[in-house]
């Protein structure tokens, strides 16, 4: 870690705990910041905040008092899931103080130079995929941010022999002020948490954050298929790298005789890739970038591609049970994200979809539920999604109340050679706090079955 003495002394409010908001508020006060911590959730419920009490945080729980800002702060930190519309963001705002998220402040910190990837999908495969490409490299990979480790937890032990490959989110990069990744990969922009962002310009610049602070010797990675990609990429600084599954791209990865090549120089033919679905090679493609561009050896590319089949809670195989199989895809928080789903499997598809309501309808869901046998729905979205199978002809359309019994009357309703998919197409909030604990309890949930 850096020896950073710009927090010394420096008043910050961190709100909202979770992973995030505790680890920054641990590094904060490490760096010499006085720290005071806001929480939603009441003290007598809140083990975290009675952990940073103990450290010697000052913390206020139970709502946020808008009053909390009559004190002289010279910085918030935002929870990333806490959106600006809340009335102390935006009164801090109001106020002046800058606000970030704790993404900044690992950047700022970090010994290590940074991958950093983000898109509506696909995030966390990519990353995945470049972590693994760059192991045996001169650098060791450490994985952080969104798929796992806290970004500003890794950037503290993080020295110049690593390299940071970082998935980052719109809810992130929103709070960045000068987030500097050494290689940046923008791999989609489709409609999707436009609850949060109010429209998709304002979601696709927040995302757009990434390219901001980057210098003549840094390069970005973007979709050339993408127009939405490409628009926001235009007039950035640094080397600009693209990717494509429907061209030759010059400097980039792209496909040619059932091959994939990085500026020209053959890499692997497909036949011998392992991970499913046409989807995939879009994330393949930038990973291969990123990779190659932070010094990944081909024979370790290949070898990654040859035995990586993918990531748990994105079209995870499950089991087979009764000549039914099971997929898990809980990540798919979004319309696009499921419409790629049910296109990989060519047997019969139940789905199982819901989830949290951000006020979307899912007409654009429309064609692709016409491919599926069935669905079977539950959550806040149950009857937008009802409406949008009807619209599909599907009839066979039922609704339960929650996930465990969505899977049970899946199954009932099955045959033999049936695909039974968790795709939610919506977020997890309304019933479970992640969608990896959605998945979980799927997984759950189908193993439960053969009992």
């Amino acid at each position: 870690m850096k020896n950073i003495q710009f927090y010394i002394g420096k008043k910050v409010l961190v709100v909202g705990l979770a992973k995030s908001g505790v680890a920054v508020s641990k590094l904060l006060h490490k760096l010499g910041a006085i720290v005071v911590v806001n929480d939603q959730k009441p003290i007598e419920e809140n083990v975290q905040a009675r952990e940073l009490q103990e450290l010697g945080v000052e913390v206020i729980c139970g709502g946020h008092p808008l009053e909390l800002l009559d004190q002289d702060f010279d910085l918030v930190v935002k929870n990333p899931g806490i959106p600006y519309t809340n009335p102390l963001i935006k009164k801090a705002l109001e106020k002046g103080i800058i606000v970030i998220t704790e993404l900044e402040i690992a950047s700022i910190i970090s010994e290590a130079e940074m991958i950093a990837i983000t898109g509506s999908n696909g995030k966390t495969t990519t990353t995945t995929l470049i972590s693994e490409m760059l192991k045996e490299s001169e650098r060791e990979p450490l994985l952080a941010g969104n798929i796992g480790t806290v970004a500003c937890e890794v950037a503290q032990v993080a020295t110049k022999k690593n390299i940071l490959v970082t998935e980052v989110s719109s809810f992130q990069l929103m709070g960045t002020e000068n987030f500097h990744p050494k290689i940046s990969v923008f791999l989609n922009l489709f409609d999707s948490h436009l609850d949060y962002h109010g429209t998709k310009q304002a979601y696709g610049e927040a995302k757009a954050k990434i390219f901001a602070n980057l210098t003549k010797e840094d390069y970005y990675v973007i979709n050339e298929d993408d127009p939405n990609v490409v628009r926001l990429s235009e007039g950035v600084n640094g080397n600009r790298v693209t990717f494509s599954v429907k061209k030759k791209v010059e400097n980039g990865a792209y496909i040619e005789n059932n091959t994939i090549y990085f500026q020209n120089e053959k890499i692997i033919s497909l036949d011998k890739i392992v991970l499913p679905g046409a989807h995939n090679l879009e994330n393949i493609l930038a990973a291969i970038c990123a990779a190659k561009l932070a010094g990944a050896k081909n024979n370790r590319i290949v070898e990654v591609l040859s035995t990586f089949s993918g990531v748990k809670h994105r079209t995870q195989f499950v089991t087979v049970i009764n000549e039914r199989k099971f997929y898990n895809d809980s990540k798919a928080t979004n319309m696009f994200a499921t419409k790629v789903a049910i296109s990989a499997f060519s047997d019969p598809v139940i789905l199982i979809a819901g989830g949290l309501d951000r006020g979307n309808e899912f007409d654009d869901l429309i064609p692709t539920l016409k491919k599926v046998k069935g669905v079977v729905l539950y959550g806040e979205t149950a009857q937008k999604l009802g409406n949008a199978a009807k619209k599909a002809g599907l009839t066979f359309i039922k609704t339960v109340n929650n996930l465990n019994e969505a899977v049970n009357e899946a199954y009932d309703s099955s045959s033999k050679n049936d695909v039974i998919l968790l795709s939610p197409a919506c977020a997890s909030w309304d019933q479970f706090k992640t969608f990896e604990q959605r998945g979980d309890t799927f997984i759950e949930a189908v193993h439960n079955l053969g009992k």
